[in-house]
């Protein structure tokens, strides 16, 4: 049995996960403007991808699974939040790496 907030519960299990990422590199919350610079054109992007599938009927979403808020009445909240959710995770997880191999670089 599906629960209607399970894809926002593996969001936020994402988000908890990385969270501490955060005090590890040089932070990736406290730069908000240039994170919203790095999402942005890549959640627009996706969005419209997402929109024009499913309007085309090449995927769909399990009803069961998500709150059944739907921007436009076609995309589920919950699909928006993973193009912000997902990339906010990839730059913690890039982030903390990065800060100390840089100790490891040449001239670094």
């Amino acid at each position: 049995m599906r629960s209607q907030y399970e894809y926002l519960a593996v969001l936020g299990v994402c988000l908890l996960i990385t969270m501490p990422l955060e005090w590890m590199g040089r932070g990736v919350y406290r730069r908000a403007p240039d994170v919203v610079r790095a999402v942005a054109p890549v959640l627009v992007v996706l969005v419209v991808w997402d929109v024009v599938a499913i309007l085309r009927g090449h995927w769909s979403f399990h009803p069961e699974a998500t709150t059944g808020v739907a921007i436009g009445g076609v995309l589920p909240i919950e699909e928006v939040l993973f193009f912000v959710a997902i990339p906010l995770c990839a730059l913690l997880t890039y982030e903390a790496v990065r800060g100390p191999s840089e100790r490891w670089l040449p001239n670094g």
